[in-house]
């Protein structure tokens, strides 16, 4: 092999093509469940790539949004642009799997439109809906991204955070809430202490002033919270009797995904309070 056909050098534009390929799969890789957050350092020393060639890499694929910084850390996490990318293989994501024959039933059961949320760690995204039927109707579309504290699907989701970390998403930014100061942090950390012992959330126009949000956990075989279902609905039609029972449908049909997906709901959840 002379040295223009090495795979070490570049002149062959195919080689080069490949194993830039090659490392940036190798790259992705890096990330797992149990180390989500990784450092440019630690990536090259797994990876064996010279600092600045992850670098690039990296910052080509926040640029992307396949990756993105912890706004705490400075690491990288991967970024819901993956979610864009492997869009088609969104139908075998098991949370949405066995939830959709519910969000079905909510949705017809209630009127409103029902949805699946997931969490990147400072995000609430769409990953499933069904429409409500009527003419006038809120919905949330796929891949749509909720970082409002008020959002009930966001609250849902920091209901199961520690205050700590809730504090710090909030002062960072990565949650908006206008006008936050020592107060309001307080009161908030309250109200999620009130999601978690009702068993649901409330966004009674405090986002948006014409949209009711109701959302409930859905949990894992560890107890813990992997996905959300939202109803979402026009604040016009939900009065504050038929908030009551929108939060316990939604409640309930949370937790028929949860009992599907083979999870158990915390010990501490199973004696709930009305609003």
């Amino acid at each position: 092999m002379t040295p223009a056909e090495s795979p070490d050098t570049h002149g062959n534009g195919d080689t080069k093509g490949t194993s830039v390929i090659v490392n940036a799969i190798a790259v992705l890789r890096t990330f797992t469940a149990d180390e989500p957050l990784l450092g440019v350092t630690e990536i090259a020393n797994r990876v064996g790539l010279h600092k600045s060639t992850v670098s690039r890499i990296l910052s080509t694929f926040e640029q992307e949004h396949l990756v993105e910084r912890d706004p705490e850390t400075r690491r990288f996490r991967l970024g819901l642009g993956l979610i864009a990318v492997a869009g088609p293989l969104l139908a075998e994501l098991e949370e949405r799997r066995v939830a959709y024959p519910v969000l079905r039933e909510l949705a017809e059961q209630t009127g409103e439109t029902s949805a699946l949320m997931v969490w990147n760690g400072t995000e609430s995204m769409c990953v499933e809906q069904i429409a409500s039927h009527h003419q006038i109707r809120h919905t949330t579309p796929l891949g749509a991204r909720y970082k409002d504290a008020m959002s009930s699907s966001v609250q849902v989701f920091l209901a199961a955070q520690t205050a700590e970390r809730v504090n710090a998403l909030l002062r960072s930014g990565a949650i908006t809430y206008p006008g936050l100061d020592d107060t309001s942090v307080e009161a908030y950390q309250i109200r999620l202490k009130d999601v978690s012992r009702r068993g649901w959330a409330i966004n009674y126009g405090e986002s948006s002033i014409d949209e009711v949000g109701v959302a409930a956990p859905v949990y894992d075989h560890r107890g813990d919270v992997v996905a959300a279902v939202l109803i979402p609905a026009p604040r016009f039609r939900v009065s504050r009797e038929r908030l009551q029972s929108l939060g316990e449908a939604c409640a309930a049909a949370a937790h028929r995904v949860t009992t599907r997906l083979g999870g158990r709901p915390p010990a501490s959840t199973e004696n709930r309070s009305q609003i």
